[in-house]
């Protein structure tokens, strides 16, 4: 596995996103996703990604299991801001004043077993406080050693500058994917100017661009794919279209859809970080494979022919959801 810099920390070229194996697609396997985790490090994805409010709370314990006698092998992100009620997971709301993150903090910890995080997020920015505060909180984290970098998600142009005039942000999460492309606008040319790492959550469009799902009745009841604006009606055929043209240049190349996807996102800058989400140590070696694909200009080419900018049909999130991005 080869390494990428996200503006100073080093992290596998490409990453895991760990949501997924204890909540919002479908059912659980703690034992299948551990032994996913296992495969990972064996593979060299080693720059896992977790968040307090995925289960919630049972993601992070469940890489906090993960991690006994390995820590030092894994760069550890977690993201805090996101309150859900622990007994119906219900959202609260965001928060991020002060004296939550470092409570957060605490308790993130604690459910990871570990005395550090190596990367800490904002998960999304709280419109009721200032981020020069959430920040400066953060930035106290990192002077007492319970956190090594600064991160944000979902954060704004002009929120990521003020925030990166307190502390140095080390990297800005946000979708990125063949059929979310937003970013390319004016958040990648900003983190390039500040010399701020990005790692693209959602690669795969949440599945959708692996091809393996062709109707709606293919997501379990509860997996909230389902909510989303893309999976419904008339999107979801439209974004059928789509991934069956990527599928058949798949084809052609001799690789999977999601290689091609990757492989795609790997190409636009050595400063993406992709953290593919997956519960299953087969589709984790399909996405590893993705590091053997060296794609052509004239492949690029068709590519963006193929999935131009905006070409996904629907909003990547319901309305009261996609509120809270881009703040």
């Amino acid at each position: 596995m080869q390494t990428r810099n996200l503006g100073g920390l080093e992290v596998s070229a490409l990453g895991l996103g760990c949501m997924g194996m204890s909540d919002f697609y479908g059912d659980r396997d703690d034992a299948e996703s551990l032994k996913t985790l296992d495969r990972a490090l064996e593979l060299g994805m080693g720059f896992w990604d977790t968040a307090d409010m995925y289960g919630p709370f049972r993601n992070e314990e469940l890489v906090g299991r993960a991690l006994q006698g390995r820590r030092e092998k894994v760069v550890l992100a977690t993201k805090f801001g996101i309150e859900r009620d622990p007994d119906n997971a219900q959202m609260r709301g965001i928060n991020g004043r002060p004296e939550y993150v470092k409570a957060a903090c605490e308790a993130s910890l604690k459910r990871l077993q570990t005395d550090q995080i190596d990367l800490y997020y904002q998960h999304r920015v709280d419109p009721n406080v200032p981020i020069e505060d959430t920040v400066g909180a953060m930035a106290e984290l990192v002077k007492g050693g319970k956190v090594r970098f600064l991160g944000l998600s979902e954060a704004g142009p002009e929120t990521i500058r003020r925030a990166h005039k307190v502390h140095p942000i080390m990297a800005l999460q946000t979708e990125y994917s063949l059929w979310t492309r937003d970013v390319e606008d004016e958040i990648l040319p900003l983190t390039r100017e500040l010399d701020i790492g990005f790692v693209a959550y959602s690669p795969l469009g949440r599945g959708f661009l692996t091809g393996q799902i062709k109707k709606s009745e293919d997501l379990d009841e509860d997996d909230y794919r389902r909510q989303s604006p893309r999976f419904q009606g008339e999107n979801f055929d439209k974004n059928l279209e789509l991934v069956r043209k990527i599928e058949e240049m798949a084809k052609s190349r001799g690789c999977t859809p999601a290689q091609l996807a990757l492989g795609w996102l790997l190409a636009q800058g050595g400063d993406i970080v992709p953290i593919p989400g997956t519960k299953k140590r087969s589709r984790l070696e399909e996405n590893a494979g993705a590091m053997d694909i060296e794609l052509s200009p004239e492949e690029l080419a068709q590519i963006e022919e193929i999935a131009p900018h905006h070409a996904a049909a629907g909003g990547r999130y319901p309305e009261a959801a996609m509120a809270s991005v881009g703040r």
